[in-house]
């Protein structure tokens, strides 16, 4: 059962129900698949020799603003770059994404940045920061009150509907994926760097 109020999340209140507290912030992470990058000299190659530069998102952390009628994510991440060849100072550039997806496969947004590596003479490794916005619909985000009032309702032992999660009736559970948004970053990859992470 879902209750709203003061409770925090996974508390039992006074009636013997579990509270859960549901935030209009979009959930944060990283991409399945884009979370690393690989680059090769010669770029044509993907022998374990001819791995150039190696980079991963890492760190990921965000801050909402939740109080106007459009929900501001600001998503924050460290880029973490190994190279191989360490002779000369160099700079690499990275392109990324952050994504907004809708109920879990919808992607209603996306923007593509740039984060800039600068490894210096003899340093096989460096480290950068990003950040990324995203805006969400506070009305998108809102649950309608008819499925507010059923995930919230209290429900008593003896109820016919007292073991009944309301979240396997069809319609409550369609209601709360379309307000469920995610702000996924990751690398902005080609087709074949894609490949080359979903098959080593």
């Amino acid at each position: 059962m879902i209750l709203a109020g003061c409770a925090r999340t996974g508390e039992i209140d006074a009636t013997g129900g579990i509270s859960a507290v549901r935030s209009a912030c979009p959930t944060v992470g990283v991409a399945a698949g884009t979370g690393d990058i690989t680059l090769f000299d010669p770029p044509t190659s993907r022998e374990q020799s001819a791995i150039d530069v190696t980079a991963v998102i890492t760190n990921v952390r965000s801050t909402c603003n939740d109080t106007g009628d459009q929900i501001a994510t600001t998503v924050t991440f460290d880029v973490l770059g190994r190279r191989t060849r360490t002779d000369a100072p160099r700079e690499v550039t990275l392109p990324y994404y952050i994504a907004i997806v809708r109920g879990g496969s919808n992607v209603t947004a996306k923007r593509v940045g740039q984060v800039a590596l600068r490894f210096e003479a003899g340093q096989p490794r460096a480290s950068a920061q990003a950040q990324a916005v995203s805006y969400v619909s506070r009305a998108a985000a809102t649950l309608p009150e008819e499925v507010r009032r059923q995930l919230t309702r209290r429900r008593k032992a003896g109820d016919e509907d007292a073991a009944v999660d309301p979240l396997t009736q069809p319609e409550v559970r369609q209601a709360v994926l379309a307000a469920t948004f995610e702000a996924l970053v990751g690398f902005q990859l080609t087709d074949e760097q894609l490949r080359y992470n979903a098959t080593r």
